[in-house]
Order: structure tokens, then sequence, then C-alpha cells
């Protein structure tokens, strides 16, 4: 990938670290969506169960992909709306950068307010702005600050914490080293000036005052909320 710098997966997986390692000790945590468990290891003071529906082997010629996906060592394999767990099973449910393979992520949101208890926290990361990835099962981007605050306080969640992973400039910016790359994979002529684009793009943004923009677009939000009654029915 060149010179490709993925500042969006750095950013949330420093922030995944920080928010989980602060959760209390031998709380059990269900990972939904948890993929090839990259976030277990976050995960080693708490009763970890992993979820994931187990249909996804890797490798499509469309968008951004995966050559290889094992998801052999999931605990429960089901659909992320039909999770065979009682009811408020789990003191946490973890989900990252899983909504936008969900083909009606409201649905999991239900399911997750099912088997959370009464006081456990919710921990979601969704795509604000994503490249085609993981295809065929790639059904939606821009998830924003406004679709967490309407529908988990809709489902009963208080919101702690929604925070943005980068601005428009570092979603630019990681764009812009991407550049070359991609050029290069389509067998274009131009992909050594691409290159050359991508390093000018680099030192404008290196000499930018560094001024954040969240509010027109970033990579994704972060965001951590606790269960409470739901006022609605839904």
């Amino acid at each position: 990938m060149g010179f490709f710098r993925d500042n969006n997966e750095i950013n949330r997986q420093n922030w995944l670290k920080k928010t989980i390692s602060e959760l209390p000790k031998n709380s059990r945590i269900l990972d939904a969506g948890a993929g090839e468990l990259k976030n277990r290891k976050y995960c080693i003071h708490l009763d970890y169960v992993s979820q994931d529906f187990g249909q996804y082997k890797g490798s499509n010629k469309d968008g951004l992909h995966n050559k290889k996906w094992d998801t052999s060592k999931i605990d429960i394999v089901s659909d992320i709306c039909k999770i065979p767990e009682a009811d408020a099973s789990f003191d946490v449910i973890l989900c990252s950068e899983v909504f936008e393979h969900i083909p009606e992520p409201i649905k999991a949101l239900d399911e997750f307010q099912r088997l959370l208890k009464s006081g456990g926290k919710l921990i979601i990361t969704a795509p604000f702005s994503s490249n085609v990835h993981m295809a065929p099962y790639y059904y939606y981007s821009g998830f924003s600050r406004y679709w967490y605050e309407y529908h988990l306080q809709l489902r009963g969640f208080k919101i702690e914490t929604l925070e943005a992973n980068g601005d428009w400039y570092s979603l630019l910016r990681q764009e812009i080293t991407r550049l070359g790359s991609i050029e290069r994979k389509n067998s274009s002529w131009m992909w050594p000036i691409s290159y050359g684009l991508s390093f000018l793009g680099l030192a404008y943004f290196f000499l930018r005052p560094k001024k954040k923009e969240n509010n027109l677009a970033c990579f994704g939000w972060q965001c951590v909320a606790v269960k409470n009654n739901p006022k609605n029915k839904y």
C-alpha cells in the first residue's frame, strides 16, 4: 500500500484499548461481530464472549477486501440480530466497525438492548465515511452523531461518550495517501504522477494550521452508552 497510513484504524484501536481497559474486572462482555477477535487482547481482565455470523471468508473483487478471513475461534455463530443468549446476560456489549455490514442495524440495537443488564454499557464504533470493504457484506456508511443520539435515546440508553474519530481534514489526508496505490492497482499510466500528488498533499497537511473540522465529516463516531429504561415503544 505504499506510504498509506491507516489513521482511522490506529485512532480507533487506541480509543478501544483505553475504553475497554477501564471496565470493571470480570465483567461479562459480548464482542458482537468479533471477526478475527482483534479486540480480545484488550479484554483479558473480562469474561469475554465473541459472536459473529461467520459467513465472510475473505477475497472479493469489489472494494477493499481481505485475502482470507478466519472466524473459526468464534464462541457464538449466529445472526447478530438473534443471538442465542438470555435477556440481561451481559454487563457490556462491544460492537466495533460492524453496523455497516448489517442489513438492518436498528434490529441489532434492539437485540443489544435485550441482552444488556440494566446499567450495562454499550460500546460502539461505526463509520461515518468509509470505502466499500468486505463485499458483498457492506450495506451502509454515514452513521452520524445524530443517528446515535436519536436511536439510543429511543431505546433507553444514556450516552456517556460520543466523540469523532478524526475530522474532514484527516479523512482527506488519509485518502490522498491511498491515491498512488489505487492508481497502480488500476494499471493507470498516471500512477507515478499520483504518488507525486500524494506527497504534495501530505506537505500541505503538514504545513496547514492544525484546526479541526469534524462537523463536516470524520472517519466515524465512537460511543459509550448506558442502558436505562426505554421511554418509547419501537
